[in-house]
């Protein structure tokens, strides 16, 4: 089976899983200091799926860091680029830029957890079923916002911006946009194209973009297969094919830059050394060849 246009799914099955596994791995970060989200656990343990409850409880009490080298890694490198996205956003606002959208949110909690400047608008796409659900258990927690939060529930393979532009953004202003764990195969081509193409046409000069990106190389793949191959084996109903399209997908800084976004490209390792990481956290080279890249850019004059 694989990705078709118009498939859908929950957090726990298809693509969406991915979000509950992010929010498992930021649970870890969490108790390793890596980074600080006080509300993943609870997230996690409220979708239900035990194998992720299991992996936050062995990576915690585990006397090694976790006995499983692949997820450790993966988890690392979840955690390595939302800490920089925690920095990046929160110097965005330093900056000035007081409108954020986050595409393909997920359970994320940066509208709780993060220090945001008074008038500061947080835009989360998602689906309605995910931010539903997000808002509900945030509710239940009793978590307090941060930021003026706007959910927007749309399919990103659809019209989002129309549906954002419903909802109160303002393309005048400069804009912070983030792509967390979705450039990486989980939208087919023409939607990633049109994705790049409607971000950019709704940026005033001045605004941010940063994502993690990939091409699945051969080695990536093999690693991607090898680390699902572990979820399949503890009863998940999942498989690569499942949650990525098939695709010959363009470089993302290349297709920024041809929109005349100036752009930053690093590697797992280089972000480490910008977050001063690089001798706390180490990464086997295996990691470091199937890790995404990290594109960051900035629009700086009118391309409308």
């Amino acid at each position: 089976m694989v990705r078709t246009d118009g498939d859908t799914w929950d957090l726990t099955t298809g693509v969406g899983i991915t979000a509950t596994f992010s929010a498992a791995a930021r649970a870890v970060a969490t108790v390793k200091g890596l980074i600080n989200d006080p509300f993943a656990e609870s997230l996690v343990r409220a979708t239900g799926v035990e194998y992720f409850v299991r992996l936050i409880e062995d990576q915690k009490y585990s006397a090694d860091g976790g006995s499983d080298p692949v997820t450790t890694g993966m988890i690392n490198v979840l955690a390595v680029h939302g800490r920089f996205l925690d920095g990046f956003l929160t110097e965005a606002a330093r900056t000035g830029i007081r409108q954020v959208v986050n595409l393909g949110a997920g359970l994320d909690t940066r509208a709780y957890r993060l220090w945001w400047p008074l008038g500061t608008t947080l835009y989360e796409l998602d689906l309605p079923a995910v931010t539903d659900f997000k808002v509900r258990v945030m509710r239940d927690l009793g978590a307090k916002l941060s930021v003026n939060r706007c959910a927007v529930g749309v399919d990103l393979r659809d019209d989002w911006l129309t549906a954002l532009l419903r909802s109160g953004f303002d393309p005048v202003q400069p804009t912070v946009w983030i792509a967390e764990n979705l450039l990486v195969g989980y939208l087919p081509l023409d939607a990633q194209d049109r994705l790049l193409r409607d971000l950019t046409g709704a940026s005033a000069a001045g605004s941010q973009f940063a994502a993690e990106h990939l091409t699945w190389t051969q080695l990536q793949l093999q690693e991607g297969h090898a680390f699902i191959d572990q979820w399949r084996r503890q009863g998940l109903d999942v498989d690569l094919a499942k949650l990525t399209y098939t695709a010959e997908f363009p470089s993302v800084p290349d297709d920024l830059a041809g929109r005349r976004w100036q752009v930053s490209d690093r590697d797992i390792v280089e972000l480490l050394a910008a977050l001063g990481l690089a001798g706390r956290l180490r990464m086997r080279p295996r990691d470091v060849a199937a890790s995404p890249r990290y594109v960051t850019g900035m629009l700086p004059g009118d391309t409308r």
